[in-house]
């Protein structure tokens, strides 16, 4: 399991003119092969009179699968740039369609190239993009008389407080970026002079904004 990685936030799209063609972007998250395929097949349908749907997708921890699709371009000059995008971002479980309803002028290979790399790249940065981090969970409890001194620290720490508890004593559940154990609990120990209960919990990806 990696300890992080990135991938675009859901799903989503733009476009570009390029030459008097339409060049449409589609971008989603997908964690299985046959989620992009349904993917694809989707917007294929939805463009059914376009030109081409063109479609490249990256898939698996260590990329195990990847797949490009020129739809009738020439070969090289539209699924391949797409994937190349997704791999110079370091995107992963990410499936990217281009529809391009020509315009009469044609753009060459190099021009196909910059093209369906161009509309991937913005496609991606409308979409956005976050950094999924495994986090441990953490439960820090302890009396009334510290909570104001933990929380505050805590607010201002690189630690994720995700939510507070109240009962007999004040709990924060807290999550840290996993190899950073040791590191917060320590912070927690001199913080609270030993007296705040620590536990961990469960461990979990959370996505953060890039």
């Amino acid at each position: 399991m990696l300890d992080r990685y990135y991938t675009v936030k859901h799903e989503g799209q733009d476009e570009i003119i390029i030459q008097k063609s339409r060049f449409i972007g589609y971008v989603k998250r997908v964690e299985t092969e046959a989620a992009a395929q349904e993917f694809i097949h989707a917007i294929k349908k939805k463009h059914h009179d376009a030109t081409h749907n063109c479609s490249a997708y990256l898939i698996g921890e260590h990329d195990q699968i990847q797949k490009a699709n020129d739809d009738g371009e020439p070969s090289g000059t539209a699924g391949v740039p797409i994937l190349e995008v997704l791999k110079k971002q370091k995107l992963k479980d990410t499936a990217v369609v281009v529809t391009r309803y020509f315009g009469g002028i044609k753009l060459g290979a190099g021009g196909l190239i910059r093209a369906y790399g161009s509309t991937t790249s913005q496609a991606i940065k409308t979409t956005g993009v976050v950094k999924r981090q495994r986090m441990q969970g953490f439960t820090v409890t302890a009396d009334y008389g510290l909570s104001g001194k933990i929380e505050h620290a805590l607010r201002q720490s690189e630690y994720i407080l995700q939510a507070i508890d109240y009962t007999d004593q004040v709990t924060y559940h807290v999550y840290v970026e996993v190899g950073f154990e040791s590191e917060f609990k320590a912070f927690i120990v001199e913080l609270s002079n030993a007296q705040a209960e620590i536990n961990e919990t469960d461990t979990t990806y959370i996505e953060i904004d890039v």
